[in-house]
């Protein structure tokens, strides 16, 4: 799968999806999508992609803003670990958000009465959780600063070392004012080295200037002294703080208690998170691409209309109907090298796969898509450097461990199925391959020059040509 993953260039379609998540917890979702195998599944993606597209058709865009993956946060507090405040921030904005989203989308089913019965039962999953919410933003700011306000007793040691550093202040200044003084620093101001206020001196005045010297300048010519005379005022100040931050300190470890108490239903809340920016991913890349939700059936039936592949500039897309698995399962596409027929295989293969991780396709409404067990695929030089293989090898080692694994479930794409050797060879190879694949009960779809494979289509029952 992985290979074939690579040539449709699922992972090129992903980064675009990508550009259209709203945090890390949507990120992860679309890193981790592979299309499904199972109908019902993937009918239910589809139905979620629907009522996304659905949101922003009516509400322009749905209210993801705040939300943050603190899956990390969430666990660290459950297993006693304290969380720094703008971890406290995080949580409370990631909660926030998502009873927002939770609100935004119960007030459009209850009161506008609109039908989201997938995007309604996840969003009522959602826990509140205001009380936790409330706490942290009562003692924290949006900054994450620990407000005066969060305990009566950081209010009063703030109070102190706000009044321990204006008195250190006022007496500094007034010492740089001093005409007895001002000759002996090298500036008039009042700065802070290692959490104790100080004043520069001049270095020839370093004995005649009583004090503790703390640091001094990158040329030596200027110290940065502790006056003797605020050093008792310095270190009440020092206290002070010291007491401010074990109070900080307790307050976010209460905080945090808090978080851990709810630990369990803040992770639930954002895997329902996750899966909510994926679903609203899915649908701004839908309108991006102008896709629509195919119809979806278990019988191998493809029937695409004005289909285009989502990664080709609009002016380099000439969109095509294809139609497989009814009449006829093996399509053969003939042409000159140049006529497209590989962007007509690629799209056809990534549609598929897009159908099937339950995103919708550039194609007309009217289109229907098959759910299939496996998709195999042999497109391109997909040469192996390893093996030291001719590019003729290397697709052959390919096919034979497609024909392998081929069954009625299957689709195969062929791109320039038996070139590389010699023409009237790689006819009958190919002949004979496209029998083993239709014979299997596969749906197929092969590009070809080869002329042969042109009468090939025309008279094998349940064939048919396309250029």
């Amino acid at each position: 799968m992985e290979r074939v993953l690579r040539v449709l260039e699922f992972e090129k379609m992903k980064k675009q999806l990508l550009e259209h998540v709203s945090s890390s917890l949507g990120r992860q979702k679309v890193e981790s999508l592979l299309p499904s195998t199972d109908l019902e599944e993937v009918q239910k993606w589809q139905l979620e992609t629907s009522e996304g597209a659905k949101v922003l058709r009516l509400k322009g865009q749905a209210p993801l803003g705040g939300i943050t993956d603190v899956t990390a946060h969430a666990k660290r507090a459950k297993i006693g670990g304290a969380l720094a405040a703008h971890e406290l921030v995080e949580v409370a904005s990631t909660i926030y958000g998502g009873r927002r989203l939770r609100k935004f989308i119960t007030t459009m089913v209850e009161e506008e009465e609109i039908e989201l019965p997938l995007l309604y039962s996840y969003c009522s999953e959602i826990e509140p959780l205001t009380d936790v919410e409330r706490e942290i933003k009562q003692c924290i700011d949006d900054n994450g600063h620990v407000m005066d306000s969060a305990s009566p007793e950081l209010r009063t040691i703030r109070a102190q070392v706000r009044s321990y550093e204006s008195s250190v202040r006022s007496k500094l200044e007034s010492m740089t004012r001093s005409s007895s003084t001002q000759k002996m620093l090298s500036d008039a101001i009042v700065t802070i080295r290692n959490d104790r206020f100080v004043i520069p001196v001049k270095q020839e005045y370093r004995s005649s200037f009583g004090g503790i010297i703390h640091d001094q300048s990158a040329s030596g010519a200027t110290l940065f002294i502790e006056p003797q005379a605020i050093v008792v005022l310095n270190n009440q100040l020092r206290e002070a703080k010291v007491k401010e931050k074990k109070e900080v300190e307790r307050i976010l470890a209460a905080l945090s208690v808090q978080v851990a108490e709810v630990a369990d239903e803040l992770l639930h809340n954002l895997t329902i998170l996750a899966v909510l920016d994926f679903i609203f991913a899915k649908a701004r890349y839908a309108k991006q691409i102008r896709a629509s939700e195919p119809k979806l059936n278990e019988k191998g039936y493809i029937f695409l209309k004005k289909a285009r592949h989502p990664l080709l500039e609009d002016d380099e897309v000439v969109p095509i109907d294809v139609e497989l698995g009814g009449a006829y399962r093996s399509l053969i596409i003939t042409g000159p090298n140049t006529g497209g027929k590989t962007v007509t295989l690629k799209t056809v293969g990534l549609l598929t796969l897009m159908a099937q991780a339950g995103l919708h396709v550039p194609v007309e409404e009217e289109s229907e898509m098959a759910v299939y067990k496996q998709v195999f695929a042999d497109i391109g030089d997909e040469q192996s450097i390893e093996q030291s293989l001719s590019t003729f090898s290397s697709h052959m080692t390919n096919i034979v461990d497609i024909l392998d694994k081929v069954d009625f479930q299957s689709l195969v794409l062929f791109d320039e199925l038996g070139a590389g050797t010699d023409p009237t060879e790689g006819a009958a190879l190919a002949i004979s391959i496209l029998d083993d694949v239709y014979n299997r009960g596969a749906c197929v779809v092969a590009t070809t020059h080869y002329s042969e494979l042109k009468g090939y289509a025309y008279n094998r029952e349940g064939a048919i040509n396309a250029s």
